[in-house]
């Protein structure tokens, strides 16, 4: 009997790949399957990934034409065997006890999901654990839409970073619920949206506190490092709100949605260029103002900053982006060391190099940014 079926996503990673499949030759779980799901890589992944299915009768291969992260996740699904499924990207890897813990756990409790922390890994230099939260680990078997006290102790549940490849999933779970990954081209955020419907219709869940994957840093073809799909997490969003239409925790959760939304959306602003960003905040106004004319905006849900800066996106999201391009302009004409060496230190450092005129009008800048409602 198969425990727990890993799927492994493959695109172009030759570099990293065997050292991600020795990791699951050396679990000490051997009851698993393996399904490589090769995307149409146009290296030699293909190739290594057949030295390990003629190896060992567990490996699996489909090769496909590329069709993006969602088509590739949702077609490893639909062939796993295993009473639970895992995700194992091809540039990451597992410490050997990883399956063996989560299914240990998620078989003693039968559970929905079991979710482990992990390490940012880095090739070069000193990895760093994340671990669960600790009120998180604290509560034992939770459902993620009836356990809480308040929205906003589960706000603190949907926020986790959505490392879907950290946990393992009941099979029948998946299923019953239909949770699928959206089938958008490339590697787009594909995570949001399956993170969001696998705890919003989670019944028995349990987060622990080792760290059990190894999640790469530097690798520089990660689709992490992207801009070239600024609207991508638009259509997580969408397929988000699709799948509440018929929800029925669909009002508390929608606006947990939207807080998550508004962040996603600034984040995404963020690491765009000036033209990108610009483009995308009016789209990202558009949409918030919706969410807030539906009243499923919960002010309780935000900082007081974060509150204010919504509204700013919202009411005139042309001053809001041309404030922020003033304040990253400044941010830049300081050296790195200067700006991590506290407020005083940079105060000081832009009034040398910019003058103190400059220097108080980018403060009072960013303070009004903080402040304004409207």
């Amino acid at each position: 009997m198969v425990k727990v079926s890993v799927v492994v996503p493959v695109y172009n990673t030759e570099k990293y790949l065997k050292k991600c499949l020795d990791s699951l030759l050396m679990q000490t779980l051997k009851e698993i399957e393996v399904i490589c799901v090769n995307d149409g890589s146009q290296d030699s992944s293909l190739s290594i990934i057949m030295e390990y299915v003629e190896r060992d009768k567990r490996f699996k291969v489909i090769d496909k034409a590329n069709s993006g992260y969602g088509a590739t996740m949702n077609q490893g699904f639909d062939i796993s065997s295993g009473e639970y499924v895992g995700i194992l990207e091809s540039d990451d890897f597992f410490e050997p006890t990883m399956l063996e813990e989560l299914y240990f756990n998620a078989k003693n409790d039968d559970l929905d999901v079991c979710k482990a922390g992990f390490n940012y890994y880095y090739s070069q230099g000193k990895s760093t654990s994340a671990v669960m939260p600790q009120s998180l680990i604290d509560k034992g078997i939770f459902c993620p839409t009836t356990d809480f006290k308040s929205a906003k102790e589960q706000l603190a549940l949907f926020k986790i970073k959505p490392t879907i490849w950290s946990a393992i999933y009941k099979r029948e779970f998946i299923k019953a619920n239909n949770i699928r990954f959206t089938e958008t081209s490339g590697a787009s955020f594909q995570d949001t949206a399956f993170n969001f419907k696998v705890w919003a219709s989670a019944k028995r869940v349990r987060l622990i506190k080792p760290c059990l994957i190894n999640y790469r840093q530097d690798n520089e073809e990660s689709s992490v490092h992207s801009s070239s799909k600024a609207f991508f997490i638009c259509k997580e969003y969408a397929e988000i709100e699709r799948f509440l239409s018929n929800h029925p925790n669909k009002s508390t959760l929608e606006s947990i949605k939207n807080a998550l939304k508004y962040e996603a959306y600034l984040w995404n602003y963020e690491r765009l260029d000036s033209e990108a960003s610009k483009e995308f905040i009016l789209v990202a106004s558009n949409e918030l103002k919706s969410d807030m004319d539906r009243g499923n905006c919960q002010k309780k849900l935000y900082s007081w900053d974060k509150w204010n800066q919504l509204c700013q996106i919202i009411n005139n999201p042309k001053k809001f982006h041309n404030l922020r391009q003033e304040e990253k302009k400044f941010e830049a004409s300081l050296g790195e060391s200067e700006r991590q060496g506290g407020k005083l230190k940079t105060i000081k450092a832009s009034i040398k190099k910019n003058g103190v005129g400059r220097t108080i009008k980018a403060l009072t800048m960013k303070l009004k940014r903080k402040l304004q409602r409207k």
